[in-house]
Order: C-alpha cells, then sequence, then structure tokens
C-alpha cells in the first residue's frame, strides 16, 4: 500500500469515532467563535506539514464547534442526518474526483445520475419526461427552476432572454405565497425579476396560500407571470393547495413552480401523497436531497416538466467541449454550474438502499415523531401547540409571551440534549422542531420533550 494515502484510513477511523458517539454528545457547539479561532487559526508554514499531522489535529480542533446535525436529537432548520450509505457513496465521489458536468470528462458517473434521477421521477410520483438538475441546495434549485420559467413564459411572447437579456423584455410578474421561504426572493433577485417586485398573496391562519387571493392577484394584470406554491410551509409544514393552483395557473397562462424543499418527499408516503393532491400539474418542482432524503450537504434537485425551456435556461458550450446527442448526460444541460461534483451519487446509493418502502417508511417515521412531539408538549401547562402537524413540523409557544418563549429556547441549547430553533410565525415567536433524521426513535422523541419541558418549567 502506497504510504501516501495512510492517510485516507486515518480519515475513516476519525470518522467512525464521531459517527459512534453521535448519539451522546452534546447536540450543540460547545465552543464559541473566539475559541475555534484560537484553535485553528495555526501559522502557516513555509514547508507545510505531514499530512496524518494535519488531519488528526483538524479532527481534534473542529470537534467541539461541531454541531450534531447527523445524530438523532437534532430538530432544527429542518437539516436530516446522513445515511451510512450516502456518505459512503460521498466518499467514492471525492475519491473518483471527476467532472460531473458532463459525460465525456465523467461517463459513469453521469449515468449514475441519470438513473437516480429517473429513481427520483417514480419515488416522488413525477412526470416521466421532467428533466433534472442535482445542484447545491433548494436556493440553487428555486433559480434553475425559475430561470426555465423566465425562459417559459418570456418564449411565450417571443422574446429570447437568453440571448436578449430583461432589458426592452415584457415585464415578468412573479406572485409567491406570502409566507414563502426566502430564497424564492433570492432567486428572483438573482435572475433580475427583482426581490422586491414579488407579489406576496395572502395565506391562512397556518400559511396555506388563499386561492382567491391568488385568482385576485393574477386578475390584476397581464402578460408573463410565475406563481410560486408551496409544499410545506417552513414553519407548520402546511401545503398549499397546489392542483388548484397549477389549474388556475395554467388558465392565466402562468407558470406553476413549487417550491418542496422538505415537503415534496411526501409524495413518497402513500400515507401522506395527498396533502399534495395535483401537484404533478406543476411546471417545476424544487426540493433538496440534504433534508429529507438524508444524504450529505450539499444536495438540492431541480425539475422541470418542460425540457426544452429547462435546457434553453442552462445549457453551455464552448469550443471545446465535444456536441453531444439529445439523449447523452450532460450534467450541464440542466445545471447552473459547468463544472460540478456529482451529486446524485449519494442520491443514487441511498434510493437503491432504501426503495420505494424505505424512502416512505422515513417520512412516516418522521412525522409520527412530529405528532408524538406535539403531544408530549401541547399537554403541559402554558405551552401551546401552534400548528395542525400534518407533516414533520412542530410549532410550540410558551407562556403564549415572545420573551418567555425565547428563553426556553435558548435554555434549550445550552442544555444539549437536542438542539432546535426559534422563528416567528404570524408576528409571535415560536420554538420550530424539525423532525428529519433517519436515526430519531421514539425514545429520542421523549428524551427530547422532557428535556424542553423541563427547561419551560425554570424558565
Amino acid at each position: 500500500m502506497d504510504p501516501r494515502y495512510d492517510v485516507l484510513d486515518d480519515a475513516a477511523a476519525l470518522a467512525h469515532r464521531y459517527l459512534d458517539g453521535l448519539g451522546e454528545r452534546p447536540v450543540g457547539a460547545t465552543a464559541g467563535l473566539d475559541e475555534l479561532r484560537e484553535r485553528l487559526a495555526r501559522p502557516l508554514t513555509d514547508g507545510g506539514e505531514d499530512a496524518r499531522h494535519v488531519i488528526a489535529q483538524l479532527a481534534a480542533d473542529v470537534d467541539p464547534g461541531l454541531v450534531a446535525s447527523a445524530g438523532p436529537r437534532y430538530f432544527g432548520f429542518v437539516i436530516g442526518g446522513a445515511l451510512p450509505v450516502a456518505v459512503a457513496a460521498d466518499w467514492l465521489t471525492a475519491t473518483w474526483d471527476q467532472n460531473g458536468g458532463g459525460y465525456t470528462p465523467a461517463p459513469a458517473l453521469s449515468v449514475v445520475e441519470e438513473v437516480a434521477a429517473g429513481w427520483l421521477r417514480d419515488v416522488l410520483g413525477l412526470p416521466g419526461t421532467a428533466t433534472i438538475g442535482f445542484v447545491t441546495g433548494c436556493q440553487m434549485a428555486h433559480f434553475t427552476c425559475l430561470a426555465a420559467a423566465r425562459h417559459g413564459v418570456l418564449a411565450r411572447t417571443g422574446w429570447d432572454v437568453e440571448a436578449q437579456g430583461l432589458q426592452g423584455a415584457p415585464a415578468v410578474r412573479v406572485l409567491a405565497n406570502a409566507d414563502a421561504h426566502i430564497t424564492v426572493q433570492v432567486a428572483a433577485r438573482m435572475l433580475g425579476l427583482g426581490a422586491d417586485r414579488v407579489v406576496s398573496v395572502a395565506t391562512d391562519d397556518h400559511g396555506r396560500m388563499r386561492l382567491d387571493a391568488l385568482e385576485t392577484a393574477l386578475a390584476a394584470g397581464s402578460g408573463p407571470a410565475i406563481v410560486c406554491a408551496q409544499a410545506g410551509e417552513i414553519n407548520t409544514g402546511a401545503f398549499d393547495p397546489i392542483g388548484a393552483i397549477a389549474d388556475l395557473c395554467h388558465e392565466h397562462g402562468a407558470w406553476c413552480h413549487v417550491d418542496g424543499a422538505f415537503g415534496l418527499w411526501a409524495a413518497a408516503s402513500p400515507a401522506r401523497r395527498g396533502l399534495l393532491e395535483g401537484f404533478e400539474r406543476a411546471d417545476s418542482w424544487a426540493t433538496d436531497g440534504h433534508k429529507w432524503l438524508n444524504v450529505p450537504y450539499d444536495s438540492g434537485i431541480a425539475i422541470v416538466a418542460d425540457a426544452e425551456a429547462h435546457r434553453a435556461a442552462m445549457t453551455s458550450t464552448s469550443p471545446y467541449i465535444p456536441a453531444h446527442a439529445p439523449g447523452e448526460p450532460w450534467a450541464l444541460d440542466w445545471n447552473p454550474e459547468f463544472s460540478r461534483r456529482a451529486r446524485g451519487v449519494s442520491i443514487y446509493a441511498a434510493l437503491r438502499t432504501l426503495g420505494r418502502d424505505g424512502v416512505a417508511a422515513l417520512v412516516d417515521g418522521c412525522c409520527d415523531h412530529a405528532a408524538r412531539m406535539a403531544g408530549a408538549l401541547g399537554v403541559a401547562e402554558g405551552v401551546e401547540v401552534l400548528n395542525d402537524v400534518v407533516l414533520n413540523q412542530v410549532l410550540v409557544r410558551f407562556g403564549d409571551d415572545d420573551a418567555q418563549t425565547n428563553a426556553v429556547i435558548a435554555r434549550v441549547q445550552r442544555d444539549g440534549t437536542c438542539w432546535l430553533s426559534g422563528t416567528t410565525f404570524k408576528g409571535r415567536a415560536a420554538m420550530r422542531v424539525s423532525i428529519v433524521g433517519w436515526q430519531t426513535t421514539s425514545a429520542d422523541v421523549d428524551r427530547s420533550a422532557d428535556a424542553i419541558l423541563a427547561a419551560a418549567a425554570a424558565t
């Protein structure tokens, strides 16, 4: 064995040690910013250092600043843990070091991603002809889908936005759920559509877009329009009436895009697919693999029904890039990146290992855990569960008071038994519990609920 690669064995051993301890280590970081800077800001040498020494010290230095988001009691920011098989596939992806931008530089991995895309369409119940780009996360998935939408709605007016830009183009209206995730506005900003020009469509008490408000907003203007619906409101987990929204969009000649960062995975569950009724009639969908599929960061998925619009918005070429037939898998046709790692490999491994039933069980298990958490917290005096727990999100308020709620959140984070985040919903502070990790068990839920109630009692 080449001794230069011994460092890989060291890294594998360190990874095993970290993963083996996930269940019992404090879930939040134990070191602050100043300490981490002191530990990591070592002088850079002229001659370099031994690779094995560097990896050993790196692992030791970052350890107190690591958040156990891959563990069973991390409930913050809708961050899923990473399945062991997906981690293993990700290691191999880095080892193979292929440019996943196209078939010629990465023949095998291009086919792996092609197959993974087909499996995703199958598991999620999306049109078999929809095209898929594997991007960094839902931010870039929105960017990709809305770029295709921008092309599609302007092409209907005879305007080629890729060639002519937006100067002189018909104005494109973007309408979104008033409680939409900020990434929708950021995508509109990056695409030159204007974040401040996004029209907020009124929602109900749980963050679901009101169909009557959308109909009024669409009728109030004319010309090309894009509507962004939401599958899984970021706080409550509630679903817009996506099928009816898609039908209304098509009546008005608008493009219907779905933000399904985590909620789109409900489509993989026969028990919960009804929450998305009619979603397959939308024009594009954005979701994350690093949320509910539990693959490592970074993993976003952009899905577009109109392959022509998708390719026109994304594809690129150069004299040194070989021409390719439409059926040859070149990821640069569907992604904003020219050079990229083959993110679809970990998705391939996760889907192949779980199968349809395994993905459904992962989704259902997390939703059942959320209901269990809501039940344990909601019966306590002074604790209010604010949402109908239809998915994996639990929104909790303490003493009907912003300051008390935020104090409970801070105390839970310091305690380390579990970690969750705060939010503001409909003008009120709340604790946001998001359960998407494959390792979470009922015992973890009960242990975490006890810690939350203890924090509330001590606040």
